[in-house]
């Protein structure tokens, strides 16, 4: 049931896209290519198992633990806005 301007499905819609920008967005941060043996930041050995389960990865947990720190995630879902959509 849609309520005031929305359309049927819009919420659902809107919960949808954010869920697929989230995973693209995940998808594009995911090491590819060839991996390093030690980790770029420190120098430190990257464990085997580590390079096992992602193909890829050039950091130690360690590092990429301080790396996705400084990640900064929007609070504001601008593309369901009322507001963005008005200007």
């Amino acid at each position: 049931m849609a309520g005031g301007w929305t359309r049927d499905g819009a919420v659902q819609d809107q919960i949808d896209d954010t869920v697929k920008d989230a995973v693209l967005r995940a998808r594009a941060l995911t090491p590819s290519g060839e991996g390093s043996e030690e980790c770029e930041d420190c120098g430190v050995l990257i464990p085997k198992k580590r390079r096992e389960a992602l193909p890829g990865v050039r950091t130690c947990i360690a590092c990429q633990s301080e790396r996705d720190k400084n990640v900064v995630h929007s609070t504001i879902n601008r593309r369901g806005s009322k507001d963005s959509q008005l200007r």
